[in-house]
C-alpha cells in the first residue's frame, strides 16, 4: 500500500516536472544559436529539443541576416516535435508577437512607431514595423502627393498609427501625421518669434487675386493686395512672382488662428504725407 503510494506520488512528481520543463506550443522561448548550415541556423531551445529557422527570417527587409553561432535569440515554438523529431521553430513569429505586444503599448499611449517602407501594394505601401507589417495608404505618405516615393523606401522614420485589429492582423499607419504635427510645432515657433510691427524676409510661395501668401520660414502669412503699394494694384502678378524673395511687415497676428497678415505699402512712404508735407 505505501508502496504503491510512493509509487504514485513519484509519477506525480514526474508529471509536474515535466509540465514545468516543457515550454507551450504557441509561445515564445529563449534558445541559442549552436550552428549555421545550409541557409539555416540550427538553435538548441532546451528541453532536449532543437529546430532550425531559415537565415533570411534574422534579417530587415533589404538587409543581411544579422545571427551568429552563440547568439541568444527568442523563437516561436510552433511545435515540440515534426517528423524528423526536430522542434518548429519561427523567428520571424518571435518577431511578430514581441511587435504587436510593443505597438499595442505604443497605440495606446498615442506614441510614435519606427518602421521602414519596403513595398508598394494597392492604394499605398507595406511598412515592417520590427516584426509586424503595416500598411501606409497613399494618402498618409505627405503632406503633399508624393510622385516618387523611392527616396523613403528603406528609410527608417517615425509613423503614427491610425489603427490595428490584432485578431485581423491589421495595422494602418501614417507618416503624414508625423509631419503635420512637426510642421504645427515650427510654425508656433515661428510665430512665437514674430511681433507686430517686426519687419521680416520671406518668400511669395503662392499668388491669388485677392492677395499672396508667403513663407516666413515654416508658416505662411497672407500679402493682400491692398497692402501691396500705395498705388492701386489690379493683380498680385503685377508687382510679384513665385519664389521671389521679399521684405514684409507683421501687421497682425492672430495667435489662436496663427494667420498672419503682412503688408509691404507699410514700408513706403504714404504719398499722401509727401502732399501733406508739400
Amino acid at each position: 500500500m505505501a508502496q504503491n503510494a510512493s509509487m504514485e506520488e513519484f509519477e506525480a512528481l514526474l508529471n509536474e516536472s515535466l509540465e514545468m520543463d516543457t515550454p507551450d506550443e504557441g509561445s515564445v522561448v529563449k534558445g541559442r544559436v549552436i550552428a549555421i548550415e545550409a541557409g539555416q541556423a540550427i538553435i538548441d531551445v532546451g528541453y532536449k529539443m532543437e529546430g532550425r529557422v531559415d537565415l533570411k527570417e534574422f534579417a530587415n527587409p533589404g538587409e543581411q541576416p544579422d545571427i551568429s553561432v552563440g547568439d541568444e535569440v527568442e523563437v516561436f515554438l510552433r511545435s515540440a516535435e515534426n517528423s524528423r523529431g526536430e522542434a518548429v521553430i519561427s523567428r520571424e513569429m518571435a518577431r511578430r508577437e514581441e511587435a504587436w505586444d510593443r505597438l499595442e503599448k505604443a497605440y495606446a499611449d498615442e506614441e510614435r512607431v519606427e518602421g521602414a517602407i519596403f513595398g508598394r501594394v494597392k492604394g499605398g505601401f507595406t511598412v515592417d514595423l520590427g516584426g509586424a507589417v503595416a500598411f501606409l495608404p497613399g494618402s498618409q505618405v505627405d503632406v503633399r502627393p508624393v510622385r516618387d516615393a523611392g527616396p523613403l523606401m528603406g528609410l527608417k522614420q517615425p509613423f503614427q498609427i491610425l489603427k490595428m485589429d490584432r485578431r485581423r492582423g491589421n495595422i494602418v499607419v501614417s507618416r503624414r501625421a508625423i509631419l503635420e504635427e512637426s510642421r504645427a510645432e515650427q510654425r508656433a515657433e515661428v510665430i512665437a518669434n514674430l511681433t507686430e510691427g517686426q519687419v521680416v524676409d520671406g518668400v511669395v510661395k503662392n499668388i491669388t487675386e485677392y492677395g499672396a501668401f508667403v513663407d516666413l520660414g515654416g508658416v505662411d502669412g497672407l500679402l493682400h493686395v491692398t497692402d501691396m503699394a500705395w498705388r492701386r494694384v489690379n493683380h498680385p502678378s503685377e508687382i510679384l512672382s513665385i519664389g521671389e524673395t521679399v521684405k514684409v511687415q507683421v501687421i497682425k497676428i492672430n495667435k489662436e488662428t496663427h494667420r498672419i497678415s503682412l503688408g509691404m505699402k507699410q514700408l513706403q512712404e504714404d504719398p499722401w504725407d509727401l502732399v501733406g508735407a508739400k
